[in-house]
């Protein structure tokens, strides 16, 4: 059985449908990259799974480890462990980057019937993680990506990514403003994390992310549809002649 898996999946947003019968299957171990053009529903679809109630699904169903994620709530399918990295990341003033992550983690175990996390376990868990995307530990008292760059703010994702420990991660324009350094950082991060047992969809519109991170299979979405599919070696031919000759055919 597919950890995720995506049957005629339509939805729109105040009577304008964006997604038109979306199928996509994801096994676990596999890492599987979207791309188009914008504003042809890459952001939608990640939404959509995560759980934004901005959109209205009007067909299909999202399959993921045997349940339907239409019946779950955002939280719930957090707690299942699926986690969206955000393309624009917000900031929360005044909340820490340690005290929300306590606050995520201790919500997952109470939703698995566990007891909280204590302070020592997750400190330890905390300076542990904090290497894998080389954060300055002075980052941890910050407010959540309050005064951040672009680069520290997609490093914060990834820390959070791997403090959370993820079954399925969507990230959403990862590479979007980051420099060559902290790309190659991310990267490096988000394949640290991958293991046989969870898996990952990356939404990105350049190749040059995966020179890094090699998917498996990469999918193109055109206007709603995914209208190709194939290996790292149709982004490289995506890099070269653009997106339009797809639809020329």
């Amino acid at each position: 059985m597919p950890l995720l898996e995506i049957k005629n999946l339509s939805c729109s947003i105040k009577g304008k449908e964006i997604l038109k019968g979306i199928n996509l299957s994801v096994n676990r171990g596999e890492i599987h990259a979207i791309m188009g053009p914008n504003g042809n529903g890459k952001s939608t679809l990640a939404s959509v799974i995560a759980g934004k109630d901005t959109f209205d699904v009007t067909s299909g169903e999202i399959i993921y480890e045997g349940k339907n994620l239409l019946d779950l709530s955002i939280e719930e399918r957090a707690s299942e462990g699926i986690f969206l990295g955000f393309q624009y990341p917000v900031e929360i003033p005044g909340v820490t980057i340690s005290n929300f992550m306590k606050t995520a983690i201790n919500e997952q175990r109470k939703y698995k019937g566990l007891d909280p996390m204590n302070a020592i376990e997750f400190f330890k868990l905390m300076e542990k993680k904090k290497e894998i995307v080389q954060m300055d530990s002075s980052l941890a008292n910050r407010f959540v990506n309050e005064g951040f760059s672009g680069g520290e703010k997609k490093k914060n994702e990834i820390f959070q990514m791997a403090m959370l420990n993820p079954t399925l991660s969507i990230l959403d324009e990862t590479d979007s403003g980051l420099d060559i350094d902290a790309l190659r950082i991310v990267a490096q991060g988000v394949n640290a994390l991958h293991t046989k047992e969870n898996s990952t969809i990356l939404i990105t519109h350049y190749q040059r992310l995966l020179d890094y991170i090699v998917p498996d299979f990469v999918h193109v979405l055109s206007e709603g549809r995914i209208i190709k599919t194939g290996t790292k070696e149709l982004a490289l031919e995506l890099e070269e002649k653009g997106y339009h000759w797809l639809n020329e055919k």
